[in-house]
């Protein structure tokens, strides 16, 4: 089979942590078979707020892989505080009282780096690039953001050489949730519309992660859009109930806004009424955690059975995972967030563990759950659903037959997801 050629511009790539990098890197690891050679173009000196040099194992031996240096404004933010800056710059935002600096840092961020902080990176690229199109003899160039200002990358590749441009988005431009913390002005507002339309009708294909981002896109451009949803890369693990605590596990940030209340009301009620539910019960949380998750736990009477652990590998998480007798799949309650799909839920899916889903009303990500028989799903405010479904897994376990088995979960391996995108997008 002849191969094709298809550069993928990306700026998280190892040693990268987080959900980010795993879309691109297990897609690079299969492509090869379908017929496509990938080709990786990221940056040399990168500002990762997480490290997972583990994830540099799974680089195949034979990938090539291009670097350019990048200009990023944060170490000038640095200047100002440091520590919010970190925290800003991993996603950390203080929604209900922000400090005047972190307001400050938030503003210019949202009106001064449109895009995004990335944006110097676009006009260099740009012509490194042009020359390595020509001397790989790339068929295609495919750009993922967030950062989205990636994507310019790609729109000047396709002005100025003709190549085959596909825009992939892991989430949305301008609907996506963050947009509202970042103070934006009026002509903010109209620069990014401006840059997503831009994208959007000039990308000869684009692909999400939802059907509620294409449905959105749908209203946008006419251009052929395509849901390729992200995935697991091993599994599905078949098991029996794990040995342990009654333990509910987040694995993954925690962030301000992302705070499910009702479920912690639920837990303490349940640690009232049931002693032994208040002696079995632990609660695990992997990851950065808002302060305004910990009051809140702290609130309802859960002090003294959470527990938290900091970012752990991509490895690690996975034996967590399969630890866990709950895994907790939680997302932002906003209409933004309905067609956020996180890439975790798959990777939940495959350590057959009961996932429960709290979101906003009609979350995509929660339909899956259910689809799929992999848990539950429930709104943000539905906390005698919530008590109800824990109760009833809580007596499960103590049978010892806490199990669940999925349906129809190989369509997300990750494996079987590259086959799709090569003959759904690339061998066009």
């Amino acid at each position: 089979m002849e191969l094709k050629k298809a550069l993928i511009v990306t700026y998280y790539w190892p040693p990268a942590g987080g959900p980010g990098v795993q879309r691109w890197l297990y897609f690079s690891r299969y492509l090869k078979e379908f017929g496509v050679q990938p080709v990786i173009y990221t940056p040399e000196n990168p500002h990762y707020p997480i490290l997972d040099p583990a994830l540099e194992l799974l680089i195949p031996d034979d990938l090539p892989v291009y670097r350019k240096k990048i200009w990023e404004p944060y170490h000038l933010a640095s200047w100002i505080s440091p520590a919010k800056t970190r925290r800003i710059s991993s996603g950390i935002i203080n929604r209900k009282q922000p400090s005047k600096v972190e307001r400050l840092l938030l503003w210019i961020r949202g009106n001064l780096f449109i895009p995004d902080a990335r944006k110097f990176w676009v006009r260099p690229s740009v012509t490194f690039l042009t020359g390595i199109l020509k001397r790989e003899g790339i068929d295609m160039v495919i750009t993922t953001g967030p950062p989205h200002s990636l994507h310019l990358i790609g729109r000047s590749l396709r002005e100025q050489t003709g190549v085959r441009w596909i825009a992939d988005f892991r989430d949305p431009w301008t609907s996506i949730g963050y947009h509202r913390a970042l103070y934006l002005g009026k002509r903010a507002k109209m620069k990014h519309k401006a840059l997503e339309h831009q994208v959007l009708s000039r990308a000869d294909a684009i692909i999400t992660t939802s059907e509620h981002t294409r449905k959105e896109f749908q209203g946008i451009t006419s251009r052929p859009i395509h849901v390729i949803t992200n995935g697991f890369a091993e599994g599905p693990f078949q098991k029996d109930q794990p040995e342990g605590k009654f333990r509910l596990a987040h694995i993954g940030s925690l962030l301000s806004g992302r705070n499910p209340v009702s479920l912690w009301k639920a837990l303490g009620a349940l640690r009232q009424e049931y002693p032994e539910f208040a002696r079995d019960l632990e609660i695990d949380l992997t990851g950065v955690i808002s302060e305004e998750v910990l009051d809140s736990l702290e609130e309802h009477g859960l002090e003294t059975c959470f527990r938290i652990t900091p970012y752990v590998p991509h490895a690690r998480a996975l034996e967590l995972q399969q630890k866990a007798q709950v895994l907790l799949l939680l997302e932002i309650d906003a209409p933004e967030t309905t067609g956020i799909i996180p890439g975790k839920l798959f990777e939940c899916m495959a350590a057959s563990r009961p996932v429960l889903a709290i979101g906003p009303v009609g979350w995509e990500a929660g339909q899956l759950v259910e689809q799929t028989q992999c848990g539950a799903a429930f709104g943000y405010r539905d906390e005698e659903g919530i008590r109800a479904t824990i109760l009833d897994w809580y007596r499960k376990y103590r049978e010892g037959v806490l199990e669940v088995k999925g349906k129809g979960i190989m369509a997300y391996h990750r494996k079987a997801l590259t086959e799709r995108l090569v003959k759904e997008v690339l061998w066009v």
